[in-house]
């Protein structure tokens, strides 16, 4: 039996894989610095582009799910993931000796270090991981409503609730740290 080639690449099928590399360079284009950026400011600078290649990479192999409009947000969350993932492989911990809760991290965190006022480092510390979270992404990187209710996987009255309550927090660690 002779080897079967493979079929013929039709018009139809060019055009949809050019329609996808066009989409996936703009996508790189449009958004490429804004991940960098997310990532040199939450771990080591010299990581950062190599992260930021994966999450690309991701939205290239999943790029149907990708939500048209919506970008940014999906390429927030999913650097969220990656991030986590890349801490994950740095931990050298045997499975029962890793805690059920995050710890503060501020001093390793350069999330929190390249602040540098001591107070309001100590605020964020306190308000917790996803306060924090929600903090920087609506300062950092700029999300509000409908961005940040994307990349935190909930609506948007959801999403200005968290906001408001992680504000509420760190209003609040920040005024007990200054009362003497």
């Amino acid at each position: 039996m002779p080897a079967s080639a493979d079929p013929p690449v039709t018009p139809d099928v060019e055009a949809a894989v050019r329609d996808d590399v066009a989409w996936f360079t703009g996508l790189v284009r449009a958004h490429s610095t804004a991940l960098v950026r997310y990532f040199a400011r939450r771990g080591p600078r010299q990581d950062a582009e190599d992260l930021a290649a994966e999450v690309f990479a991701t939205a290239w192999r999943r790029r149907d799910d990708v939500p048209q409009g919506a970008e940014l947000p999906w390429l927030y969350r999913t650097a969220g993931f990656t991030l986590a993932n890349h801490r994950r492989k740095h931990v050298d911990l045997p499975v029962e000796e890793v805690p059920e809760a995050g710890r503060p991290r501020v001093a390793d965190d350069p999330e929190l270090s390249a602040l540098f006022d001591a107070e309001l480092r100590g605020a964020l510390a306190s308000v917790g991981e996803r306060d924090r979270r929600i903090l920087l992404l609506h300062a950092w990187e700029g999300l509000d409503g409908e961005q940040l209710a994307e990349v935190l996987g909930i609506s948007r009255s959801g999403a200005d609730a968290a906001l408001s309550r992680a504000r509420k927090r760190l209003r609040e660690a920040w005024g007990e740290r200054l009362t003497f």
